[in-house]
């Protein structure tokens, strides 16, 4: 059944950063990875974090609606403008990542961008994930992930120990998010290495991009 819990998270400042910020990192090559993302997807379709409504104007028509759950307030308005502009049916509510305001397996794929890196619990979201995506629906993904080369790793565990999630909206630089996804009873299908993302990429945020299965 669907939670009932605190929806809004206000971060008034990383908000309008972040939507100053996302028109540029679109052009440097993130539009073309929203295309590849979300390309074979269908049906009913959760999207955790939609800040202000970047992916929806990438949706394939094979999808009939998206529930888009932002916690964010601006960011939240911002992305129903987006909605309304949108070819794919968008319903944006407020709600956080452990808390998605959906009934049990009721929808056909879930959708996480640049999300899994600012959530409190990486556990409690996957799980949540897994309870509203239907068994053989998919979990699609984009995150930013913990550098493979020790002197940078340790350069962003340094970082989230000290101010970098306050400034950056709770974002978190060194997660094993790949890891979380397996833990969370999702058995991932494919998934592109940090080399192989291009357009994002950058030797201090390196990002993974793949497809998980629900069993």
């Amino acid at each position: 059944m669907a939670r009932s819990r605190k929806t809004d998270l206000p971060r008034p400042i990383f908000a309008r950063l972040y939507a100053a910020m996302a028109p540029r990192m679109d052009v440097r090559g993130l539009a073309e990875l929203r295309d590849e993302l979300l390309a074979d997807l269908h049906g009913n379709v959760v999207e955790v974090g939609c800040g202000n409504g970047m992916n929806f104007s990438h949706y394939p028509s094979s999808v009939s609606k998206v529930h888009a759950v932002e916690p964010e307030p601006h960011l939240r308005t911002l992305a129903r403008g987006a909605a309304a502009d949108a070819q794919t049916r968008v319903v944006v509510t407020g709600g956080t990542a452990s808390a998605l305001p959906l009934d049990d397996a009721s929808v056909d794929a879930a959708v996480a961008c640049m999300v899994l890196c600012s959530v409190p619990s990486q556990e409690a979201a996957v799980a949540e994930l897994r309870r509203v995506v239907r068994p053989g629906g998919i979990l699609v993904f984009l995150e930013h992930v913990a550098s493979e080369r020790p002197g940078i790793a340790r350069f962003q565990r340094m970082a989230d120990a000290t101010l970098y999630p306050p400034l950056a909206g709770g974002c978190h630089l060194a997660r094993d998010t790949l890891a979380a996804i397996r833990c969370g009873g999702f058995v991932v299908d494919a998934v592109k290495s940090p080399q192989e993302v291009s357009g994002m990429g950058g030797a201090l945020v390196p990002h993974i991009m793949g497809k998980a299965f629900r069993p």
